[in-house]
């Protein structure tokens, strides 16, 4: 088997540049130890320091023949993969080789302390356990890590030479809960303040965001500054805003936005007060006043603090009227005389609101009569009356038809041996005694 591989190195083609040495490398050279009669060549394998290259900007290619023992070099190299864990997770580190060539894995920690070789534990710290040991494979695990955990770990299979392979473990430190500073007590209308977040233990650096209820609020670019430890950080933002009567009862919230939170939110809420000016609407009770009915004009304040003084005043009137309940104004009886426009003054230590409304009394309702309701009444009764009425009217009818239909029919049983009706009659009746009765009754 061959591979052929390609080797560049470029640079600065100044002519005044020195030859530079390169790494050690792997290489392989030609022993013509013998020959046979196919002109097949032995290769092997040996470990080459390149001296000095050729002017920098001058390519170099060669061809290398790859010999069954770089083949063999190549399938007793482990191979492991760099991690990455929260702190206070768990973390597996995996290491597998496909020649073990009868030698055993061993992981070692940053500090070059083995942990394990083979199954056999070399540290005792119970973190770190045993997931799985073959020939071909040795897997740890370390629980609880921490950022003292991070760094890299090394994997070694003790063949001739010993071969290694790297792991990276890489720790993310958790930011601590976001705290808020800059609110002392209540904001006034159109006051500006400003607000600053902090958080603490993030590695690397957290953002800080802000918001008010959904509305996203621009701040300072979020500043960093490293912790005591010298692994985590502390972040802190700050936002400036004018509040309005809207914002009173808001919650301004600073989050925290890092890897480690794998999408959970963590943040904290300050919730405003805004003092602001009153306003006052007035509420009529019934909407559609009548002449003779009772009102209620209701003030009804709103504002930060709310309203407790209220005044009510009618245009082209004397002096301010009484209130005769909270902020509503009472009207028992009400008459053509109240129509007019009122106004209500609402008052608190922010400053005051007047509101307006104009009363105008509607007619009275019209009552329905008591006696159309009576007339209403009795008509319904007569003509259930007649229907009744109806109903036996018919059923007489159909009576009388079939009681004639009886006689005619005794008629027809008498006429076989009667010479007239009236004879046909009386004998149908069974006798002559009562037969003058009966023709009396048919005529």
């Amino acid at each position: 088997m061959r591979s052929q591989v390609l080797f560049r190195i470029g640079g600065s083609t100044s002519p005044h540049q020195g030859k530079e040495k390169i790494n050690k490398r792997h290489t392989a050279r030609c022993s013509p130890a013998s020959k046979n009669t196919t002109n097949q060549s032995y290769w092997q394998e040996q470990d080459l320091e390149l001296g000095t290259l050729a002017p920098l900007g001058e390519a170099i290619s060669s061809t290398v023949w790859s010999s069954p023992d770089m083949l063999a070099s190549q399938d007793s190299q482990p191979w492991t993969s760099d991690e990455t864990v929260v702190a206070g997770g768990t973390v597996v580190l995996k290491c597998q080789v496909k020649d073990h060539e009868d030698s055993s894995l061993q992981w070692s920690n940053p500090a070059q302390q083995t942990l394990y070789f083979g199954e056999k534990r070399a540290l005792r710290d119970n973190r770190i356990q045993l997931v799985r040991s073959t020939p071909h494979e040795l897997s740890i695990s370390i629980s609880n890590v921490a950022l003292a955990d991070e760094g890299e770990y090394t994997c070694s299979i003790f063949t001739m030479p010993v071969r290694t392979a790297k792991s990276l473990v890489t720790v993310l430190g958790i930011p601590q809960k976001p705290i808020i500073t800059g609110y002392k007590s209540s904001l006034r209308e159109k006051e500006t303040t400003t607000l600053s977040c902090q958080s603490s233990g993030s590695k690397p650096a957290a953002q800080l965001t802000w918001r008010k209820g959904d509305q996203e609020l621009h701040g300072e670019p979020t500043r960093v500054q490293e912790d005591p430890n010298g692994k985590t950080f502390t972040v802190s933002s700050s936002v400036t805003f004018q509040v309005s009567r809207e914002d009173d009862g808001a919650d301004i919230v600073c989050s925290v936005n890092h890897e480690s939170l794998k999408g959970a939110d963590r943040s904290t809420s300050q919730r405003i007060e805004v003092l602001y000016t009153p306003t006052a609407k007035i509420r009529p009770d019934p909407p559609h006043p009548r002449e003779g009915q009772k009102l209620l004009l209701h003030c009804e304040g709103r504002g930060n603090p709310v309203p407790q003084q209220y005044l009510w005043e009618k245009e082209g009137s004397v002096p301010p009227l009484k209130m005769t309940q909270e902020s509503a104004l009472i009207f028992p009886f009400l008459n053509k005389s109240d129509s007019g426009t009122y106004g209500c003054t609402a008052t608190s230590n922010m400053g005051s609101y007047k509101a307006y409304y104009t009363l105008n009394v509607n007619d009275p309702s019209p009552v329905p009569s008591s006696s159309s309701t009576y007339h209403a009444i009795i008509g319904g009764i007569v003509a259930f009356i007649v229907f009744l009425l109806l109903i036996l009217l018919i059923f007489l009818g159909h009576y009388l038809i079939r009681h004639k239909g009886t006689y005619l029919t005794h008629e027809a049983k008498g006429s076989d041996d009667a010479p007239d009706a009236d004879t046909a009659i009386i004998n149908a009746e069974g006798g002559q005694s009562g037969g003058d009765d009966k023709k009396e009754y048919f005529i």
